[in-house]
């Protein structure tokens, strides 16, 4: 474990970000990504997105904090990352990629630190804007998350050994999985529903009965 956070981890972090073409190629040939360090980075990730929301100004926030639970939008970000994982890694399965689940989770999770730093930059410069500044802030958010999503398709293709246009069509058909995965679990988790209530049932009338 100490090994995963060790100093050469989260230098070579940094030099994906900076040099995301060549990182995530070393990534998946020499092992120097840092699955833990990219699950670390997508909880930072979901606590800077709720800070955001909470503690943007109202110039460029109309969110009511009363309706933000971090533990709640934390797991539903840590969810969404897991979705995304599995259905890329399923779909690349069947197209010959040569990327493996944990390279996923590293190429994914690393694309987060640029918009974790957007959202904390814009949450600190609301903070000074008037009512017609706002576009300052939303220039940071779409530089970041540009940025961030232009990391993980860099990723995707190189864990991949993917070119540029299996790489897109590869993300469309990600999504597609992500739908049908969220179908398959709601479906089974109302015919689950179901048949609890059947047994519940049937055990309240024998309860009634003796």
């Amino acid at each position: 474990m100490l090994k995963a956070f060790s100093k050469e981890k989260w230098q070579y972090l940094m030099y994906t970000v900076s040099h995301p073409m060549d990182g995530y190629y070393w990534i998946r040939r020499q092992e120097r990504g840092s699955v833990p360090i990219a699950i670390l980075l997508v909880i930072v990730f979901g606590i800077c997105f709720t800070s955001n929301r909470l503690l943007a100004s109202f110039v460029v926030n109309d969110v009511d904090p009363r309706g933000v639970n971090l533990a709640f939008e934390l797991l539903g970000v840590l969810l969404f990352y897991l979705l995304l994982c599995v259905s890329n890694w399923s779909v690349t399965s069947l197209m010959n990629g040569e990327g493996r689940l944990k390279d996923i989770a590293i190429a994914i999770g690393y694309g987060t630190l640029p918009v974790s730093f957007g959202l904390v930059l814009a949450t600190l410069v609301s903070q000074f804007l008037a009512d017609d500044e706002q576009a300052f802030y939303t220039i940071i958010l779409i530089i970041t998350i540009a940025y961030g999503l232009i990391m993980v398709m860099i990723g995707i293709m190189q864990v991949h050994n993917y070119t540029l246009g299996k790489t897109l069509i590869t993300l469309f058909l990600t999504f597609v999985a992500m739908l049908i995965i969220v179908f398959i679990v709601l479906l089974l988790t109302n015919l689950l529903g179901r048949v609890f209530n059947f047994f519940a049932s049937i055990y309240t009338e024998i309860i009634f009965r003796t």
